[in-house]
């Protein structure tokens, strides 16, 4: 079968588009699922960079949506030919503070959606929202998800709150956009991109700001109740300084470095509340899939490839080139 493999060298070097893959057979657990469209991440960069050249080649790829293929002895929930979406995140069920020991993410150490087939356990796949296209579908999964987690569950964000999220034009800070305006909050963002701070104007943020900007000049007398921050050590300070006192900041990642300078006398003075938060539960999934099919939100989708266009794909991903999600075709 057709299929994105990862080997050596580490890096985009080592990925190779084969089409001589065996196909997979699912456990008594699982589905097989013949994927139709496959979304984009950035995990699918940074796992290039921590697969050993020692261990065997693997399929990439998080998200993916598809047809059952074929069902392994035990499944009943699923039959063959449902149309499915894919929950990357396997084996974390219910909704608690952190994930199991056990958690894993579909597509690293083992075999992703960026081919014809995948195998992946029946209770982690959920029927294809109906108001959604195939390429839409196949991106909602991981950044729905995290996104919910994120805003919802550690955020405790509601109707009025005032809701910052730094560096808008990934997959998530778009569908964290989408996800505080359906839910009556009031969404600011930031970003370098003019034409990215235009979309997210007209996707419904109350203001979009430069990010080199003195964002509390630009605020003015406003403070942020929650910011969801992703970018890490170059924004993380000046995100917390957009803060009302005794307000939340949660983060989900740093693509500008893990390690930050911290004031912490000004930090518990303000009452402040910090989160980490990352993918989510099972139970989250169903409830982000319940939140996106009454509001009938879509994902802000930039532009879908043939599998076979994947070096162009990675390259506008990795120049963070992007407003929304990238899908591949298969």
């Amino acid at each position: 079968m057709k299929a994105l493999t990862h080997t050596k060298p580490k890096g985009f070097e080592g990925l190779t588009l084969t089409k001589a893959h065996n196909k997979p057979e699912p456990g008594p657990d699982d589905v097989l699922i013949r994927i139709k469209t496959a979304g984009l991440n950035h995990r699918d960069l940074f796992v290039l960079d921590r697969h050993s050249p020692d261990d065997p080649p693997f399929v990439i790829g998080s998200d993916g949506a598809g047809v059952v293929d074929a069902t392994g002895e035990n499944v009943t929930s699923v039959s063959t030919g449902e149309e499915v979406i894919i929950n990357p995140g396997l084996y974390w069920k219910e909704e608690s503070g952190a994930p199991p020991d056990h958690f894993e993410v579909l597509g690293f150490p083992n075999n992703g959606t960026f081919a014809e087939y995948v195998t992946v356990p029946a209770a982690f796949t959920a029927p294809k929202p109906a108001h959604l296209t195939w390429e839409e579908s196949a991106v909602l999964s991981l950044a729905g998800l995290t996104a919910y987690r994120a805003l919802f569950t550690r955020g405790k964000a509601s109707k009025g709150m005032n809701v910052f999220i730094p560096g808008i034009g990934g997959g998530v800070a778009t569908m964290l956009l989408q996800f505080a305006k359906a839910a009556g909050a009031n969404a600011y963002v930031s970003s370098r991109s003019g034409e990215k701070r235009k979309a997210a104007e007209e996707l419904g943020a109350v203001k979009a700001m430069d990010s080199q900007a003195d964002w509390n000049e630009e605020l003015g007398s406003t403070k942020m109740d929650l910011v969801i921050e992703s970018v890490g050590a170059a924004t993380f300070n000046r995100s917390l300084d957009t803060l009302r006192k005794g307000g939340t900041i949660v983060s989900f990642g740093s693509s500008t470095g893990d390690e930050l300078n911290i004031n912490l006398r000004k930090f518990f003075y303000g009452q402040y509340i910090f989160h980490g938060s990352t993918m989510g539960s099972n139970e989250e999934y169903r409830a982000m899939l319940d939140f996106v099919s009454t509001h009938q939100i879509k994902p802000v989708m930039d532009r879908t490839f043939p599998l076979e266009e994947y070096r162009e794909a990675f390259d506008r991903l990795n120049r963070a080139e992007q407003l929304g999600k990238i899908a591949f075709i298969l």
